[in-house]
């Protein structure tokens, strides 16, 4: 007991910097990555990741703000950043991970066979899927949100609303899209489409004052071409996004779940922030000290 109470009186002599420092005064020690690997269980995927020297992340090529490849042909988006971020926190090096590209009808049975270490591919949760993989914490709230242009009479969501049956929607086709416009637009006209690219030139040609799709697709575009596209501010129906795993491997999900926390309330928080600015062309609000995460 006596020695506990020393120990915490020497950190606390270090102020804010009580652990760095006094770990190097010997009172708190250190470990290395494999040294922490051992410690996890002996047939654990954090230690074949280890040893390794590679993160295998799948994920996809074709979804912006997501996964995409830019200019020179690399493959960027959120969740490649989640996946760099993740990479950073195994080997303190963020290109230290191989990326699998497949689609997502894939994103399950890769997990299953050992294919890939983890899948990032905007990924909703839901708990069905969660009989059948481990899901991390989320690192993305998406929702369905309402694009218009800058030009338009109505762009803003209060002159959406305005419009009552005069206003236009287009939103791609399913069973439940009539009614998830009218959550928020009871009196519009609802206009169902066969693809999201379609759902969108419904809106450029003027045959929709809205379209409903993805916030973060609302938000890529209108970083892209503000000139074009609008955000209305109207958002709704939330669905968590996470990365998945196998099932029955505690130490592997504690520790990516411990890596987003991180990069996403902690200060380690680099890779992440500037991935918001990049792709959703927002700044993450600055984080309380004092409180715990929102």
């Amino acid at each position: 007991m006596t020695d506990g109470i020393l120990d915490r009186r020497a950190m606390l002599r270090h102020g804010g910097t009580g652990l760095a420092a006094a770990a190097s005064v010997g009172v708190v020690g250190a470990l290395a990555a494999k040294e922490a690997a051992a410690q996890s269980a002996p047939d654990s995927l954090l230690r074949t990741v280890l040893d390794r020297g590679r993160l295998l992340v799948g994920t996809g090529s074709t979804n912006a703000p997501w996964h995409f490849e830019n200019e020179a042909g690399e493959l960027v988006g959120m969740d490649i950043a989640m996946a760099r971020i993740l990479a950073k926190g195994l080997f303190d090096d963020e290109t230290a991970v191989e990326f699998v590209q497949q689609d997502p009808a894939a994103r399950i049975p890769n997990i299953a066979t050992n294919k890939v270490d983890i899948v990032i591919q905007f990924m909703t949760i839901t708990p069905g899927r969660a009989q059948l993989v481990a899901f991390t914490r989320p690192y993305y709230v998406e929702g369905i949100a309402l694009l218009t242009r800058p030009d338009a009479e109505m762009k803003t969501a209060d002159e959406l609303a305005a419009g009552g049956s005069n206003t236009r929607v287009s939103i791609l086709q399913n069973v439940d899209a009539e009614q998830n416009v009218h959550r928020v637009l009871p009196e519009s006209q609802v206009l169902l489409i066969d693809t999201q690219a379609n759902v969108i030139q419904a809106l450029e040609s003027g045959r929709a004052d809205a379209a409903a799709v993805d916030l973060s697709t609302v938000r890529w575009l209108v970083k892209q071409t503000p000139d074009r596209y609008y955000d209305s501010g109207m958002r709704w129906f939330s669905m968590l996004y996470g990365a998945a795993v196998r099932q029955g491997d505690p130490d592997w999900l504690q520790f990516v779940n411990t890596t987003f926390d991180v990069a996403m309330f902690g200060h380690q928080n680099e890779i992440f922030d500037a991935a918001f600015v990049d792709f959703f062309g927002e700044t993450i609000p600055q984080r309380k000290t004092g409180f715990p995460p929102i």
